[in-house]
């Protein structure tokens, strides 16, 4: 397989800290003969065998001077000094790369991370190549592994936090089946899913009479969850004023059904998930703090598949296992194609598009004559002019990249909520969005355009 180009990488590590650009950072070697040895970066570093570089390996398959890693100005640059065997960002062989903190480069036979400083490794990457229903031979996946083999027997509270498609419901869900209390009810509460004047009630439940329509008595999800483990699925998206009312319960145990003058006691294992920033939520006064740590009592983040495309072969074998002709071997053209895409809807779109390419192929089911329904490729040659009207050439990168994404999300949005003729909770849906994203990102295009239509100030 030929590499592909150079890319840049957004990671954050799997417990779920916000890294800064400003944070002084380190080198941790996450897998190979010098596993658990870091150091700290400056503003440069070299790694490789030689014993004066700044990061010396004993990988026989590193080269003497095999890397160099600045962070110069909050950027963060790998440049492979001519290596015999490569240098690797999540599959991709790169030659000079920006990257973000979190990321794991791949030299010899050797995982580099890049780190904050106060980041702390709790436990070692996991063996295994599966927890539960989750999959993953990357060092990324295998730490998340490692974290959530050791909080599962307990009564931990766990915060999973990812984008859409990434596997979160799938991780409470193992993390259930790996507790003590695998045998016991597991109950899903959708956030995002309830209305607002009902979460209440469906969370806690009612009384009968407790308000118009409550022609009985009904148990919320704590109750139905007693003995077992609760999730909490969109935990960003609860009604803000609902809050206290779930700190008072993780921290006493008692819930008090709407209605109801009477307290009851329920054992529960709580597991939340969001694809939000909750602590830049907290920020902004759209989530409370206090219960936010009282949710992240242990958090782990999981990564996007742009950041783990070493996990596309194995994931992609599971997903067409028993589809394709026997012998067939999931290689050629079309393997690249997929290791080429940056999947933006995650294991999810990867599913989906295996599944349909599957539904529509002629038997026998050949791997390389299967179609796929993909954008373009991530390693597709670039012209900026033509492929994106609207960037102006040549400026700065980061006015480029402004241009760019102002210029995507105007098309964007205007074409989604003309799909869904207005309606912001359908077109939340569709685009794998909560509905207070949309809202700000609406009003920010609204702002962006009245700022244009503004009359230019004379020199």
């Amino acid at each position: 397989m030929k590499p592909k180009q150079s890319e840049t990488v957004q990671a954050r590590g799997p417990w779920g800290a916000m890294p800064r650009a400003s944070d002084p950072l380190k080198l941790v070697v996450v897998a190979g003969p010098d596993e658990g040895k870091e150091i700290a970066l400056g503003s440069s570093a070299t790694i490789g065998a030689d014993p004066d570089s700044t990061l010396a390996l004993q990988d026989r398959l590193v080269s003497r001077k095999h890397a160099t890693v600045s962070h110069v100005d909050g950027r963060v640059l790998i440049k492979d000094n001519g290596s015999r065997n490569g240098t690797f960002l999540g599959g991709t062989r790169i030659h000079e790369a920006e990257v973000s903190i979190g990321a794991v480069i791949t030299i010899g036979g050797s995982a580099v991370a890049i780190h904050p400083r106060w980041h702390v490794r709790e436990v070692p990457p996991s063996s295994a190549r599966q927890f539960g229903d989750l999959f993953g031979e990357s060092v990324t996946m295998r730490d998340v592994f490692a974290v959530l083999e050791r909080v599962s027997p307990g009564m931990a509270t766990v915060l999973i936090e990812g984008e859409s498609g990434t596997g979160k419901e799938l991780a409470a869900r193992s993390v259930h089946s790996a507790s003590l209390r695998a045998t016991q009810p597991y109950v899903v509460f959708d956030c995002a899913s309830v209305p607002a004047e009902l979460a209440e009630s469906e969370l806690f439940g009612h009384k009968k009479g407790a308000f118009s329509g409550a022609t009985s008595d009904r148990q919320g999800a704590f109750q139905r969850a007693d003995g077992g483990t609760l999730f909490l699925d969109e935990m960003g998206e609860l009604p803000l004023d609902l809050q206290p009312k779930l700190l008072r319960v993780l921290e006493t145990g008692d819930v008090r059904a709407v209605g109801d003058d009477v307290t009851r006691k329920v054992d529960v294992r709580l597991v939340a998930a969001t694809n939000r920033d909750l602590h830049a939520e907290a920020q902004r006064g759209r989530f409370r703090g206090d219960l936010l740590y009282r949710l992240e009592v242990v958090k782990v983040r999981l990564p996007p598949l742009r950041q783990r495309p070493e996990d596309i072969p194995g994931l992609a074998t599971r997903l067409l296992e028993g589809k394709l002709a026997p012998g067939d071997a999931i290689a050629g053209p079309n393997f690249d194609r997929l290791m080429g895409y940056s999947w933006p809807g995650n294991v999810r779109e990867l599913r989906n598009v295996l599944t349909r390419a599957v539904a529509l192929a002629q038997p026998p089911v050949v791997f390389d004559k299967l179609v796929f329904n993909l954008g373009p490729a991530s390693s597709a040659p670039l012209t900026i002019g033509a492929e994106f009207p609207g960037v102006s050439s040549p400026v700065p990168f980061k006015v480029a990249k402004a241009q760019l994404l102002q210029s995507f999300e105007r098309a964007y949005a205007s074409a989604l909520m003309e799909r869904h003729r207005g309606n912001i909770l359908r077109a939340a849906a569709a685009a794998g969005v909560s509905r207070q994203f949309l809202y700000d990102l609406l009003h920010r295009i609204e702002g962006s355009e009245r700022a244009d239509d503004a009359p230019e100030l004379a020199e």
